[in-house]
């Protein structure tokens, strides 16, 4: 399957539809999934156009590994999570929704399940709050 760059990540890239980023580098973004799984629920994406892991460029991984483990340090600091699931789903059939490569930085509390991906967006305040949260640690 050859990259669509109409996928809704290509089009934050661009700046077509707005995101809350919590983090950005030359080679990476970061910001809240409006459908979060838990409270600060983050993606990193590279900026560049790759489908998933098994088809980029092995080159992006060192700085988007990079930005994941930030986010991750910040995540537990900021949302006094017990802990994080860092999720890097390939294809459809594996779950991926989206078709461009990215990891899913989720905090977890001890005993309090994931929410499921209901489509509903998460309110933009509470969005907006866990992205100040987010770049308190993050400087």
């Amino acid at each position: 399957m050859a990259y669509d760059d109409m996928n809704v990540f290509a089009q934050i890239l661009r700046g077509e539809i707005p995101a809350m980023k919590i983090l950005e580098t030359d080679q990476a973004l970061a910001f809240l999934d409006v459908m979060p799984q838990s409270k600060g629920h983050a993606l990193v994406i590279p900026k560049a156009a790759s489908e998933n892991l098994l088809s980029a460029d092995p080159s992006i991984f060192g700085p988007l590994l990079a930005m994941v483990q930030q986010v991750g340090q910040a995540a537990m600091a900021a949302f006094d999570a017990d802990g994080i699931v860092v999720q890097q789903l390939n294809h459809s059939a594996a779950g991926q929704t989206v078709f461009h490569t990215h990891f899913h930085v989720i905090p977890r509390y001890e005993g309090v399940p994931l929410k499921p991906h209901t489509g509903e967006m998460a309110d933009a305040d509470v969005l907006a709050e866990c992205a100040s949260a987010y770049k308190a640690q993050l400087g």
